[in-house]
């Protein structure tokens, strides 16, 4: 898929209704996999790189959310959807938050899946989200899925996520000042919020404050869990996701 002149890393698997996936920061899809797989029993499942992850190139300079949202947009077009379940981790959560609040939303989203949503302002360093949104991070995520963690170990090569480029850091120091909090009233969606309690990245706090904001939301915390929650306890994620999309 070409999107706006980038060579997109992108799949669509399953069958029925449609469901698009929003990755977080520098977390290709395939890191989610085994959700998705489930997901893709009941949905075609749509899910892309964003520029700068995977195998889908960076931009040429630092982006703001609104290039990813005009990004999305056109991954929307291009699928020829307008009406989608939308899940969405991380920062993901950025980018859904901004579609569907905006005056000319692309899509009709009945349901909205928000995993570790980075949509307020959290009062920490750009270092200290490099370090998180590392390597490390992901495989301690991926520790109960062994062959994918060697998969994805083999696919980012050197140790520690390779250091991000200038251009991409310049692009997260751009996006964690973001704060959506006059946002999230706008949001119509039926929204399942999960959260780890122990998330340093996206912190619970986060969560619900957007279960507050958010018109029809509710919050589901797990214990003892990151910012990879949906991994690390899959599951309680699996059950709880299978309730909230069958209507239960």
């Amino acid at each position: 898929m070409d999107v706006l002149g980038f060579p997109t890393q992108n799949e669509v698997w399953g069958s029925g209704p449609n469901l698009l996936f929003l990755h977080g920061w520098g977390a290709p899809y395939a890191l989610y996999r085994p959700m998705l797989d489930h997901l893709a029993k009941r949905y075609t499942v749509a899910a892309f790189n964003m520029p700068g992850v995977g195998e889908t190139p960076e931009p040429q300079r630092p982006w703001q959310l609104d290039d990813y949202l005009g990004f999305t947009r056109e991954v929307l077009a291009q699928l020829g959807w307008r009406e989608a379940v939308i899940v969405c981790h991380s920062h993901g959560g950025r980018v859904a938050v901004g579609l569907l609040a905006a005056d000319d939303c692309p899509i009709v989203c009945r349901k909205l899946v928000v995993l570790a949503g980075a949509c307020l302002r959290n009062k920490r360093g750009l270092k200290y989200y490099l370090k998180v949104y590392s390597f490390k991070t992901a495989k301690l995520a991926l520790k109960p899925f062994p062959k994918l963690l060697e998969k994805y170990r083999q696919s980012k090569g050197s140790a520690d996520y390779k250091a991000s480029s200038p251009v991409m850091r310049g692009t997260l120091s751009r996006l964690v000042a973001v704060d959506q909090t006059k946002l999230l009233p706008r949001v119509k969606a039926s929204t399942l919020l999960i959260w780890g309690d122990k998330d340093d990245a996206a912190p619970l706090w986060i969560g619900q404050k957007m279960e507050k904001l958010m018109p029809d939301a509710g919050l589901v915390t797990l214990a003892g869990a990151g910012h990879f929650a949906v991994l690390e306890q899959w599951g309680r994620c699996g059950a709880i996701l299978d309730s909230f999309l069958n209507g239960r």
